[in-house]
């Protein structure tokens, strides 16, 4: 019963920055708009943050944990290796997007839009 109390407690006020957010969707387009930030600020992070700590729990059993026991150690190495692989495959797609999103200039209006720029000389003045 407590652990049922404890996760509805943790759900609930994980929950809350979104439900108070709602508030300020008006159309489909800030749902768009809404869900792209979710993705890009709360699990991007997180799916880099587990990575990472596969790794890192890889390489503690491996160099800590594994001293005396080979499936310790053959455990941390496989571990370590998927660590790597998530960072791999993450940072590739991450790529990807970025320069799909900046050949196609989608979602950001940065680039120079035209005309030459004009030359600036004052030589002797």
């Amino acid at each position: 019963m407590k652990k049922a109390i404890a996760l509805t407690f943790a759900v609930s006020t994980l929950a809350l920055p979104f439900i108070a957010s709602a508030a300020t969707i008006n159309n489909v387009s800030d749902v768009g708009q809404f869900i792209i930030n979710i993705i890009n600020n709360i699990i991007v992070p997180v799916l880099f943050a587990v990575a990472f700590i596969v790794f890192l729990w890889g390489v503690f059993q491996t160099f800590i944990l594994g001293q005396g026991s080979d499936d310790a150690k053959e455990k941390g190495k496989s571990l370590m290796l998927w660590g790597l692989i998530g960072f791999f495959v993450m940072v590739s797609i991450w790529g990807l997007v970025n320069i799909l999103t900046g050949t196609i200039s989608f979602g950001n209006n940065s680039g120079i839009t035209g005309g030459t720029p004009k030359a600036q000389f004052n030589v002797g003045q």
